[in-house]
């Protein structure tokens, strides 16, 4: 596992039981760079886990967000899973190419003081996906 990966011994510590599919699931977000989706985590198991259906991948991945291990975000249309970071962060996305920038949460500061101060409200800026266009394709001839 890496250093973004969270203990097994916490999931036992929060109560819940670490069964195989849980740990299997766990391992291959580990081994995987970045956004992972369900897929492509089905497609790991059918080489080492086979026994392990789509259905039950999402129901762990679902398990994994509601305990805040893992990030749920759409991506260009893709729901895709990552570690949940430490700290907040946030992705840029083109609806054009699909190319992910990530964004420093520094960004949202301003945003979260007017949202409080005109509107009472105390903004959770943990993980955002920005959809828009990338400079490349904005400069790209129609």
């Amino acid at each position: 596992m890496n250093n973004k990966t969270p203990d097994l011994a916490h999931i036992r510590e929060l109560g819940f039981r670490v069964t195989p599919q849980r740990r299997f699931i766990l391992h291959a977000l580990a081994r995987q760079e970045g956004h992972t989706t369900a897929a492509e985590i089905y497609q790991i198991a059918q080489q080492e886990m086979p026994t392990l259906n789509l259905a039950t991948i999402y129901r762990v991945l679902d398990f994994f967000c509601e305990l805040n291990l893992i990030t749920r975000s759409d991506m260009a249309g893709r729901v895709v899973y990552e570690f949940a970071p430490d700290a907040p962060h946030h992705h840029l996305i083109c609806r054009h190419c699909g190319q992910v920038a990530v964004l420093d949460d520094h960004h949202f500061s301003e945003l979260a003081a007017h949202l409080l101060a005109d509107h009472g409200f105390k903004a959770d800026f943990n993980h955002l996906a920005i959809h828009g266009v990338c400079s490349h394709c904005w400069d790209e001839p129609a």
